[in-house]
């Protein structure tokens, strides 16, 4: 099982006949995550005549809603929710933000705008795939480090913490859908002499060749900003 979401905070502003929109996108776990969202965005625009929202939430799509918050029907909150809906990612809200520039855009010129919108702030936030992965501790003696090395720089798979004591344990998130292929080959070099130590499997977030939890990548994206 996995999904793709938008990896960042983001916010992206065009004008459109004086108009001026704000799109504004966040990655939720939940629900009250996104209504919060949206209403701190209200609060932070309170002179702007619209905030119009969509989200999409869960791994199956389960919870979508919108809002057009006083535009005409049908042309803010659906083609923002469509516009989550084509780029194929959940967990995200996105919400618009118009102060009027005096010059009416029509049904069919709102919906493109509020459209607009939305995929910007999408683009903006960068979409992340998100992938069901375990925790996995090997446990094997030193002289078989480098044999364990070997088999996850082949293939890509990344060592977040090595532990020395009387033995060694090594740290990796693994894809579940690669888990066996990886325990099978570190079996195989290692002569049936690794031990092998899995925590629940959940949702990891996958960037390149790394999976990162919710906390961890937070933190590697707040760090990129500020370089």
């Amino acid at each position: 099982m996995s999904y793709f979401t938008i990896k960042d905070e983001s916010i992206a502003e065009f004008k459109e006949k004086k108009s001026i929109f704000i799109g504004h996108g966040k990655r939720v776990e939940n629900e009250e995550e996104a209504k919060g969202f949206i209403q701190t965005i209200k609060n932070k625009h309170k002179q702007a005549r619209h905030n119009v929202y969509a989200y999409i939430i869960g791994e199956r799509r389960e919870i979508q809603r919108y809002s057009d918050d006083g535009e005409p029907q049908g042309t803010g909150g659906i083609p923002m929710l469509e516009v989550l809906k084509k780029s194929d990612i959940t967990d995200v809200v996105v919400v618009v933000t118009r102060y009027f520039g005096g010059i009416l855009l029509g049904t069919g010129g709102l919906a493109r705008a509020y459209s607009k919108g939305a995929s910007l702030a999408i683009k903006e936030g960068g979409v992340v795939e998100k992938v069901k992965g375990v925790s996995l501790e090997i446990i094997i003696e030193y002289d078989l480090l480098g044999k364990v090395q070997h088999v996850c720089a082949k293939d890509n798979f990344y060592i977040e913490n090595v532990e020395y004591t009387d033995i060694v344990k090594i740290k990796i998130l693994c894809q579940y859908s690669n888990l066996e292929n990886l325990k099978s080959q570190i079996t195989e070099v290692t002569s049936g002499k690794a031990l092998f130590e899995e925590e629940k499997e959940k949702m990891y977030f996958k960037l390149e060749h790394r999976l990162y939890d919710n906390e961890v990548i937070n933190s590697t994206l707040l760090n990129e900003k500020e370089k």
